[in-house]
């Protein structure tokens, strides 16, 4: 029961939730997942790691794949995300957890900035 109306206020919440909220709720999913991944890490649980990078993977794709560049900016965003893949490739292919972090440090900074935005631009309050 409990886990029902759990999934039911996530479903209305994304489906109510505008643009900036989404993306919003994508950072903190990838450095949601990312964690997961360290945590795989830390018991050698690699198919953990392994299905929760490709998760942050994701994400990152979906990212570099709305960029719209008719904006300066977006050019700056795709390499930012390029750089978060390939720290993302190298600790899945190589197991270096260093490198996930490397990227859950770049992910925060990003979702710090994207909540900066939305304050200045009043597209949400907390």
């Amino acid at each position: 029961m409990a886990m029902n109306a759990a999934t039911l206020y996530q479903g209305t919440k994304i489906n109510t939730a505008s643009p900036a909220e989404l993306t919003l709720m994508l950072y903190e999913g990838a450095i949601k997942f990312c964690n997961i991944a360290l945590l795989g890490f830390e018991t050698n649980d690699y198919e953990k790691v392994n299905n929760n990078i490709i998760k942050v993977q994701n994400i990152i794709t979906e990212f570099r794949a709305t960029l719209d560049f008719k904006y300066e900016t977006a050019k700056d965003f795709d390499l930012i995300y390029g750089y978060i893949a390939d720290l993302l490739l190298q600790a899945n292919v190589k197991k270096d957890s260093e490198k996930l972090t490397q990227a859950l440090n770049q992910i925060r900074d990003m979702r710090d900035l994207w909540k900066e935005v939305m304050k200045r631009n009043h597209m949400y309050v907390r």
